[in-house]
């Protein structure tokens, strides 16, 4: 993979700490703007710091890879001035898929949890 950052991680002020082989880590502070109308975290910030770690892990092969089907679950409210981490692992290679579970950390608790599979196409 040739770069580690895209256009909508950067307007979301996402930071790749970590891509490896199978892994990958993403971080990202919660500001003013992330926020919902309850004054938590917007689960759609906390999906697209999860998304981008899955993307960056999926395609740390060389192989070009794309979503399929992914699925995430809220465990705990995230405020304002919270530091984000989402931790991406390798569950299953197979030659066309590859699934990933993605933990979103905030000081050492895991506050959400996606999981996702992509299409891998073939190389060459």
């Amino acid at each position: 993979m040739r770069t580690t950052t895209d256009p909508y991680m950067q307007l979301l002020g996402l930071e790749t700490r970590l891509v490896e082989p199978g892994r990958a880590v993403v971080a990202a502070q919660v500001k003013p703007e992330h926020l919902n109308i309850h004054g938590a975290c917007h689960g759609g910030f906390l999906y697209s710091l999860a998304d981008a770690a899955f993307a960056l892990a999926s395609n740390s092969h060389g192989t070009a890879a794309v979503a399929l089907t992914t699925q995430m679950q809220y465990f705990k409210a995230v405020r304002a001035g919270e530091h984000l981490e989402a931790h991406a692992s390798e569950e299953n290679l197979g030659r066309r898929t590859a699934t990933y579970r993605i933990e979103v950390r905030s000081n050492g608790r895991v506050v959400a949890l996606f999981t996702g599979t992509v299409f891998r196409f073939a190389e060459g």
